[in-house]
């Protein structure tokens, strides 16, 4: 396939890229969801290709779209059915009752700051880095009567615990999801990334735990009890990353298909309960919310998948224009893979780590597992630098936004980037065998 890098529709897709992007950066002063801008530049993006090559005598552009619909539709089934679970899990006060027997233990600031991040840390491979962030700060910020003091330190080591966290687990993040789903790494061996995670999240801690106030928060109050059937689907969210894991290594079928099962199996059970639900009503009358799966489906973040969608269209337009390939030979040609993706990750604090996650695997450079794994970490956490920088630090930036924002977060970036930089060597050390 001829390049179209130096031709009219080259560079207007670019120009369009560039825009659409530019847009998304300013989601927060705009007041514009950032998947708007994405599905309509992506979708132009292509009209644009479809118009030259009509005028060229035609292209393949038709079946390269048709191979990247079946990438995208998998990817966005496996999201819905996990973000369907987190809501499920959500409506049956499961997070709710965590985080009251959190507030009953009557912690200190300093305990309360390792116990949110160390569970953040654990929760984020199952959970994904966005809904453990958000929900461990939701929990600091309870415990916090306000104390700036300890909210910023908190919410900064709960984002680098959720992003940490998050990459050394194929469901952790979007970006370790397409990395295992494109067959770059196995299932097993994302467990070479668990040391480096550590190394990327203690470091930080270690360093912000000095400034956590030494005091006593009072303890909560209520105890929240969750929901009937809740440990249940919390079963069956287990079962249903078990079978994802199931189809696609001894199967050899597209991970989601395991998904949709499970999704299946949750329908199933949602239907039992609104059976016993109204069941209790006519009995006791009691007003016990009855579980609706379909109104679960409906309070998916839609403008994430959407964005994804628009994002992955976008790419694959620059992608069949030519312009990865170009970059991929500058940029692994020239400095070497591990430069390569050293930069990567710092490039994804910038720019959003999912469109550049997926640009790696379409430029496709020749790379063993040990340089797979090390841009799954190093896209994974280095959206840590900054607050934007990733999903988990763009939601935390809503929860409170008085102490914790941009410049709040940026005075602890000399630390984030050392533990950054600590993950990388201890990357290089781990992986010896596999080079």
């Amino acid at each position: 396939m001829h390049s179209l890098t130096v031709t009219w529709v080259g560079y207007m897709s670019l120009i369009c890229f560039c825009l659409a992007y530019t847009l998304v950066i300013f989601e927060e002063q705009i007041h514009m969801r950032k998947s708007k801008p994405v599905i309509l530049i992506g979708c132009f993006m292509w009209g644009l290709i479809g118009i030259y090559e009509a005028q060229h005598g035609g292209g393949h552009a038709h079946d390269f779209v048709k191979e990247l619909i079946a990438e995208i539709g998998e990817l966005f089934f496996f999201l819905l059915v996990a973000m369907t679970y987190i809501n499920t899990l959500e409506e049956r006060n499961v997070f709710k009752a965590l985080r009251a027997w959190l507030l009953k233990k009557g912690l200190g600031f300093k305990k309360l700051f390792w116990a949110t991040g160390l569970i953040t840390f654990l929760l984020s491979p199952l959970a994904d880095n966005l809904t453990s962030a958000l929900l461990m700060s939701t929990v600091a910020l309870a415990v916090s009567n306000g104390n700036g003091k300890f909210i910023v330190p908190a919410f900064i080591n709960i984002i680098i615990a959720a992003n940490a966290g998050g990459a050394w687990s194929p469901f952790g993040d979007i970006t370790t999801l397409m990395v295992w789903t494109s067959g770059k790494v196995q299932t097993m061996e994302f467990s070479y990334l668990v040391l480096p995670s550590i190394v990327n999240w203690v470091i930080p801690a270690m360093i912000m735990y000095f400034v956590v106030p030494d005091e006593h928060p009072e303890g909560g109050k209520e105890a929240i009890e969750m929901r009937p059937g809740a440990k249940v689907i919390i079963g069956l969210g287990v079962f249903t990353i078990a079978t994802a894991v199931s189809f696609h290594q001894f199967l050899h079928l597209p991970p989601f298909m395991g998904m949709m099962f499970g999704l299946g199996l949750l329908m199933i059970k949602g239907y039992f309960l609104q059976r016993q639900g109204q069941q209790i009503n006519l009995e006791n009358t009691s007003n016990e919310p009855r579980l609706d799966i379909f109104s679960q489906v409906k309070g998916v973040e839609f403008d994430t998948l959407l964005f994804f969608f628009g994002v992955l269209t976008a790419v694959g337009a620059l992608q069949y224009i030519g312009y990865l390939a170009l970059v991929s030979e500058s940029m692994y040609g020239n400095l070497g893979p591990t430069y390569s993706n050293i930069i990567v990750g710092i490039l994804s604090a910038i720019v959003d780590n999912i469109p550049v996650m997926y640009a790696v695997l379409k430029m496709d450079p020749t790379m063993g597992v040990d340089q797979w794994l090390l841009i799954t970490l190093t896209a994974g956490v280095g959206g840590s630098l900054l607050s934007i920088g990733s999903a988990a630090g763009v939601a935390v930036m809503g929860v409170e936004r008085e102490n914790y924002n941009f410049m709040s977060h940026l005075k602890w970036a000399p630390a984030i980037a050392l533990g950054y930089a600590g993950s990388i060597i201890c990357w290089y050390f781990v992986t010896t065998s596999l080079r």
